[in-house]
């Protein structure tokens, strides 16, 4: 899927589109660019959850937890260096507490992934288009995404927010 948003409050809605069809244990592994909108995409998806806290990015704490009507893990594995730095922030134990968890610049943790999860690559528009332009790339690893790949199109493309247009 390949879309993209005008604004930041798109960026947030979309996000909160896909909370229906989240399960616990669900991964969504989020990369682009610095400024792309990693944030604020978690932003709108923990809105979506009832996070009634502040997101904001975990890029020097690593990781944060927040309890909506399920919990959210929130990851920034930016500043890790290793696969080793990963097993330390507890990613195993992250993942099997019925959760979603976002991991920001996940790339670095893909091996210690489940099977499942949902990437969502962020880019900056070209700079001679308006600046809160975001290009999305959305991928379904796993079949278990794969199997929601139709809703989660549907939830994107029929009902989704002013401000997103489909590529």
């Amino acid at each position: 899927m390949r879309f993209r948003t005008t604004s930041a409050e798109a960026t947030r809605e979309i996000a909160a589109a896909l909370e229906p069809l989240l399960r616990p244990g669900d991964v969504v592994l989020l990369s682009g660019d610095l400024g792309a909108g990693k944030t604020v995409f978690t932003q709108g998806l923990a809105a979506a959850l009832g996070v009634a806290e502040q997101v904001t990015s975990p890029t020097f704490t690593l990781a944060q937890s927040f309890q909506g009507r399920m919990r959210l893990h929130h990851l920034d594995v930016y500043r890790l260096d290793n696969l080793g730095e990963v097993l330390d922030l507890d990613l195993p134990e992250l993942l099997d507490d019925d959760a979603v968890v976002c991991v920001e610049w996940g790339e670095v943790v893909i091996p210690e992934l489940p099977r499942d999860f949902l990437r969502v690559r962020i880019s900056l528009a070209s700079p001679r288009e308006h600046p809160d332009i975001r290009m999305f790339d959305v991928d379904t690893v796993g079949p278990s995404w794969q199997a929601r790949a139709s809703a989660l199109a549907e939830a994107w493309n029929m009902h989704g927010p002013s401000g997103v247009e489909t590529c």
